[in-house]
């Protein structure tokens, strides 16, 4: 398991860390998510919640606000209250607050709207965060947005990418800006890697970012010492 910072680039301090699944050998999450199919996917969903608590709850400075987000897999829950049992009770064995943790979730896996909207209503109800991820790429979109409103979303990669030399791009991210803010949600953009991005996306008002330009995912340790000069 690795984490990389989410950066509040106001405060120059982390927001989050996300937790990204690695392999034994360290390979990307790719390739161990192309093994999990319907047989498996609801033990390697609870595995790497499970995980990343364990994980968080010995890296983590209680003295701050930081606080973990943890990508989880709408179709491996099938019961919102019953599949979060696990996760109540490692987050209460290791001693980590409920209210420092963020379920996020991918639009790019094909979910029933009902269901997905069951889970998230949910899990705000007892204390965690809620974001999209890679919005702008899936399924959901605006539809979702329009039934429920996220604490944060993520803006795609793709969105990012460029944008300080595509007029086109700047224009897209700035009016979905726009109405995140207009929806009291916070945004986080994503996959940030060069300084000319930063730069843009710093003029158009955005205060986290997450990025190899500041900071890569690190194995089982929380990276406070991101450049945020770059």
């Amino acid at each position: 398991m690795a984490f990389q910072p989410i950066v509040n680039i106001r405060t120059g301090q982390p927001f989050a860390f996300e937790a990204l699944v690695r392999g034994v050998d360290g390979s990307g999450a790719g390739s161990v998510l192309s093994r999990v199919d319907d047989k498996t996917r609801y033990a390697f969903d609870q595995k790497c919640r499970v995980t990343a608590i364990q994980l968080a709850a010995k890296l983590y400075d209680p003295r701050s606000s930081e606080m973990l987000s943890i990508n989880f897999m709408p179709n491996a829950v099938y019961e919102p209250r019953a599949c979060i049992r696990m996760t109540l009770e490692t987050a209460e064995q290791c001693q980590f607050p409920l209210e420092r943790i963020i379920f996020e979730f991918c639009e790019n896996e094909r979910v029933d709207p009902d269901h997905l909207l069951k889970i998230l209503k949910a899990y705000r109800s007892m204390g965690f965060k809620t974001a999209i991820d890679d919005f702008g790429a899936g399924y959901s979109g605006l539809n979702l947005l329009a039934q429920f409103q996220p604490d944060l979303v993520k803006l795609d990669m793709e969105l990012i990418r460029n944008i300080d030399t595509d007029q086109a791009k700047r224009k897209v991210v700035r009016h979905t800006l726009a109405m995140l803010t207009d929806l009291g949600i916070e945004p986080i953009c994503e996959g940030v890697e060069t300084a000319g991005e930063l730069e843009v996306l710093q003029d158009l008002g955005v205060t986290l970012i997450q990025g190899y330009v500041l900071a890569k995912p690190s194995f089982e340790r929380f990276d406070r010492g991101f450049n945020l000069a770059a």
